[in-house]
């Protein structure tokens, strides 16, 4: 007995040491990153480029999986039931994570309770978008047409209760004007459909949209954000348009499984702030509409708290619900 509690007092040291000597050895193998949307949209470039950023300043391998389905939810919930031990982490969105939990009724996850953040990565705003032959020149045209024919002027969204569809609605009450609106699966389909004059406007991430509106196939009439973009200088703001402190933006977010070990989130956390200090990501996310964004988890917990809050608040309005 007396030999037992001998191995007891000098093995139980050894024993609270032993997540801390993992930690230190993380990773010691491939970190998978869910992204919960197809390939080419805004989240896809996002992920790809942060988790190239940080592989080429760590050595660190980071495999993208894309897992799109449910709004998100599908990619997410792969997320928040992975076993939490940092090697599978996911870039969540505003819709997935903010929007979402007040959306579906039956929501396979709880943000706050199933998650662990590890920080926010990115935010853009979003941009309104017309075919490049449109009658509308502005927004103003637009929101006048609509008023005129009330239920008439259509408007694509990549599914009921994203972001998109959401700033819509939200637009719509601020102006006071209704679009029959036309939810699809997925943003390349919706701006397809765009570009050929199916639909009459789509409200999209900036990182999703720019390359079309380069490219002269979409005409931009507004941007959600309180600024101007920096990659869409012409482009005026719904604020500037008319309608005072109008904002809606999307934003990025990497997320563990809640019960990751704070070390882990902490390694992950210091690696991914400093890939988004250096100049070369900065301009990438730049060039593609995107502002770095950066910070603590706890940050971004609170960042998510208040979202919640505030998304809830027009999805309730809207009476957009999916089951």
């Amino acid at each position: 007995m007396k030999r037992f509690f001998i191995c007891l007092v000098f093995c139980i040291p050894g024993i609270a040491l032993i997540p801390s000597a993992l930690a230190q050895n993380y990773p010691n193998k491939s970190i998978r990153m869910v992204i919960p949307f197809p390939p080419g949209g805004g989240t896809d470039l996002i992920a790809r480029e942060v988790g190239n950023a940080v592989s080429k300043n760590t050595g660190w391998s980071i495999v993208p999986e894309n897992k799109p389905g449910a709004g998100g939810n599908l990619g997410v919930d792969t997320v928040a039931k992975a076993t939490p031990d940092g090697y599978t982490i996911g870039l969540g969105q505003t819709s997935n994570l903010a929007i979402n939990p007040t959306l579906y009724s039956k929501l396979p996850y709880k943000p706050l309770q199933d998650l662990a953040p590890i920080a926010l990565v990115a935010s853009s705003p979003v941009v309104i978008v017309v075919p490049a032959n449109s009658k509308y020149k502005t927004l103003a045209d637009l929101i006048n047409d609509a008023k005129a024919r009330p239920g008439i002027v259509n408007s694509a969204s990549p599914g009921n209760g994203t972001v998109a569809h959401l700033s819509s609605e939200l637009l719509q009450q601020v102006a006071n004007f209704k679009t029959q609106h036309i939810p699809y699966k997925g943003f390349n389909h919706a701006l397809n459909d765009l570009i050929g004059g199916q639909v009459d406007m789509f409200m999209s991430s900036v990182p999703t949209a720019l390359a079309h509106i380069r490219s002269g196939k979409l005409r931009a009439l507004a941007v959600t954000s309180l600024q101007r973009s920096s990659e869409l200088p012409d482009v005026p703001t719904v604020a500037e348009s008319g309608y005072p402190n109008f904002e809606a933006i999307t934003w990025f977010g990497l997320v563990a499984p809640a019960g990751t070990p704070e070390a882990t989130i902490k390694a992950l956390n210091d690696q991914v702030n400093i890939a988004l200090k250096s100049p070369e990501l900065s301009k990438k996310l730049q060039s593609e509409g995107a502002v770095p964004m950066g910070g603590t988890p706890e940050e971004m917990r609170k960042y998510l708290e208040q979202n919640l809050a505030m998304w809830e608040k027009v999805v309730k309005s809207s009476g957009a619900k999916v089951d």
